[in-house]
C-alpha cells in the first residue's frame, strides 16, 4: 500500500513554514471529523451521504500525495450511489493509513 507524505504540501508551502505548519494543522483538525461523519453515515446505510463523505475526503486523499488511493475512493464514491459498499474495506484502509500519519504529524 502506498504510504501518506508531504510532497505536496511542501511543494505548495515552499520555504514558508508558517504556511505549512498551518496546512498540517488543518489535517489534523479537519481528518478525524470527516472520518467521523463518514463512519456514521455508513453505520446508518445513507449511503448517498457516505458517498458525499468520501468525496470531501478526496482532497485530503490528494494532499497527501495519495494518488492510487484517490483512484479507489473514486471508484468506491460511484459504488456507493449505485448502493454498493463495494471497496469500503480499502477505503477503510486508506483512512486508517492516514490517521495514522496524520496523528504523528
Amino acid at each position: 500500500m502506498e504510504q501518506p507524505n508531504l510532497n505536496y504540501i511542501n511543494e505548495l508551502s515552499g520555504d514558508n513554514l508558517d504556511f505549512k505548519n498551518k496546512i498540517i494543522g488543518i489535517l489534523k483538525k479537519e481528518l478525524p471529523d470527516e472520518i467521523a461523519v463518514y463512519s456514521q453515515e455508513y453505520i446508518n446505510a445513507n449511503y448517498l451521504l457516505t458517498a458525499q463523505s468520501v468525496h470531501k475526503l478526496k482532497h485530503k486523499i490528494s494532499i497527501l500525495g495519495l494518488e492510487k488511493s484517490y483512484y479507489i475512493a473514486e471508484e468506491y464514491e460511484n459504488n456507493l450511489k449505485n448502493n454498493s459498499t463495494n471497496l469500503n474495506a480499502d477505503f477503510e484502509n486508506i483512512l486508517k493509513c492516514m490517521q495514522d500519519f496524520v496523528s504523528h504529524l
